[in-house]
């Protein structure tokens, strides 16, 4: 229930209004409301359909992508989709991961700021929509927003396609919030230090130590970064950087690989799905493989990388692959999202 009143010195009958709040609105990439054909192929087409993931002309790729690649693809990501799926609240991890990161920010946030602050999450494609939360926001008297894409290290694809979306949902206001988007935080030292923390944890309750961890992140076409001038790759280099430095490990104790690989383009190499069956021909029998491109556990993660990546490995010799899961809901990496809001808070909500 919103708390409305009349402004003061208004007539008896001007309309009242919601109470003055700041919104924090939380953004991931997306997920299906099913892994069933008809839900996948919507979730699908609305993702391939976004120029800044593909971002060829439209009269080329359009009919390639209704008239071939969404009559099959929907059929074997949905089963990618329904092997993690979490049948008790039907939806995706990502879905589950995400509500639970928000709620945990929102309680931090409230013992700060009280009820002067308001926190939700949508998505980029799918459900809950980014316009229908800015207009709940809106509705429940938000007059500033603060626009939370939660992408560590930037990308067209990624970050820019989520303000953009934003910035969409804006122009359907009549009376808009003032608004501001947080920008990428790979190099923020909670960012980095709970990274290291949950390498650590995986790292002593392994009964042998990996001989490598493989900082697995999704990839994006060469062109992107050669033609375009993105800075993801830039920044995901960094991220591994700041992550041994704060380990205090060597360079050959850990490396940068890129996952995910789509259509006939180059893309950011070395590609992890090779690499790692690279390393066990090389006699590392051992490795433990985290992506810290991602806020949250999902297809990527859960079947990529522990289905397929994991078989690159052992079908190469590898004998032992661990996983380290995303942050997640993690009490630290919610304390760490929490301060990188609070900084981008200031002079909002101080």
């Amino acid at each position: 229930m919103t708390d409305t009143a009349r402004p003061a010195h208004a007539p008896a009958d001007h309309p009242a209004f919601p109470s003055r709040k700041v919104g924090v609105l939380l953004a991931n990439l997306g997920t299906p409301d099913h892994y069933s054909y008809g839900p996948m192929r919507r979730y699908l087409s609305e993702f391939l359909s976004d120029k800044r993931v593909i971002d060829y002309p439209a009269w080329k790729w359009q009919p390639l992508l209704q008239l071939i690649i969404l009559t099959k693809r929907p059929f074997s990501s949905g089963a990618a989709y329904k092997s993690i799926w979490n049948e008790e609240l039907n939806e995706s991890p990502l879905m589950t991961i995400t509500r639970a990161q928000t709620t945990k920010i929102s309680a931090a946030l409230s013992e700060r700021y009280g009820d002067r602050v308001m926190v939700d999450f949508c998505m980029r494609y799918g459900n809950p929509s980014t316009p229908s939360k800015v207009r709940e926001m809106v509705k429940a008297g938000c007059d500033r927003i603060l626009f939370f894409p939660l992408y560590p290290q930037y990308a067209g694809a990624t970050t820019a396609t989520a303000n953009d979306q934003f910035f969409r949902a804006l122009m359907q206001e009549a009376w808009q919030p003032a608004s501001r988007t947080v920008p990428a935080y790979f190099d923020h030292p909670a960012y980095i230090d709970t990274l290291a923390q949950s390498v650590e944890r995986a790292y002593s309750k392994a009964e042998v130590r990996p001989d490598v961890l493989v900082c697995s992140y999704h990839g994006m076409p060469e062109r992107y970064l050669r033609e375009l001038g993105d800075p993801y790759h830039c920044q995901c280099q960094k991220t591994t950087r700041l992550l041994k430095e704060r380990l205090g490990w060597g360079d050959g104790d850990l490396v940068t690989t890129f996952q995910s690989k789509f259509g006939p383009e180059e893309w950011l190499k070395p590609y992890t799905v090779e690499h790692v069956a690279e390393l066990a021909r090389q006699g590392k029998k051992r490795i433990a493989v985290i992506a810290p491109a991602f806020s949250a556990d999902c297809i990527e993660t859960l079947e990529e990388i522990n289905e397929e990546i994991k078989h690159s490995f052992t079908g190469a010799g590898g004998e032992s692959f661990t996983y380290i899961p995303c942050l997640n809901d993690d009490a630290a990496h919610v304390a760490a999202l929490s301060t990188v809001i609070g900084e981008n808070l200031a002079g909002w909500l101080d």
